[in-house]
């Protein structure tokens, strides 16, 4: 073999190498969207929502015909939660309208609470942020625990009114709606875990947390 062919082997090498590393690389460059909120994080407030407003009836008879004003419900995801009102009004047996002047009454609805609460518990040292000098710069310390679990729970708190639509006179108050959606995972020395990790579509009850593994 000669010293130029030599060369080109090397070189011919050389490319084949550097067109397996592209081609590997664009292979490894797929991205992800991350949205804002994940799925679970919705199911907890939503299924919240939907126990809020089981049962719900209004103080007039039922097959009037009821407006719903969302005017003053102010909260993130607040159409699923009014969706759920209107729903739980029409189950019960009033007559749902989309403008105020073909009511018979107003139901004018507010939120107190529609949001996500966490809450862990650590039988041990939980991780921290230890400042370490004037400057007050941190170092953090990890867990350290025996045993530890974590409450994710959906809070939802509506309230409201009604009226006659035409005389603007009062016809009652409802009582606050509370509902709550819970789950909770287990983890013990750190390493094993158990519990519900995530909210599962479809299913309406959560359970016990102690038998799903």
């Amino acid at each position: 073999m000669t010293m130029a062919h030599g060369i080109a082997r090397k070189a011919l090498v050389v490319s084949a190498l550097a067109a397996a590393v592209a081609s590997l690389s664009a292979c490894a460059s797929v991205t992800e969207t991350n949205p804002a909120r994940t799925a679970t994080d919705m199911l907890l407030v939503n299924r919240a929502a939907e126990r809020a407003v089981e049962g719900l009836t209004l103080p007039i008879p039922q097959g009037a015909r009821v407006y719903v004003d969302e005017t003053y419900f102010v909260a993130e995801n607040s159409k699923y939660a009014i969706s759920a009102i209107r729903a739980a009004l029409s189950e019960a047996g009033y007559a749902l309208v989309r403008e105020r002047g073909e009511s018979d009454a107003v139901f004018e609805v507010r939120a107190t609470a529609l949001s996500l609460e966490q809450m862990r518990r650590v039988f041990g040292i939980p991780d921290m942020r230890v400042p370490i000098n004037d400057a007050l710069n941190v170092v953090s310390i990890p867990e350290v625990s025996i045993y530890s679990n974590r409450d994710r729970m959906g809070v939802a708190e509506f309230s409201g009114f009604i009226y006659d639509t035409r005389t603007g006179l009062p016809l009652g108050a409802v009582t606050p709606m509370i509902g709550q959606y819970k789950i909770r995972s287990h983890k013990a020395l750190m390493m094993v875990t158990w519990g519900q990790q995530l909210a599962q579509p479809g299913e309406r009850d959560p359970g016990s947390s102690w038998r799903e593994f």
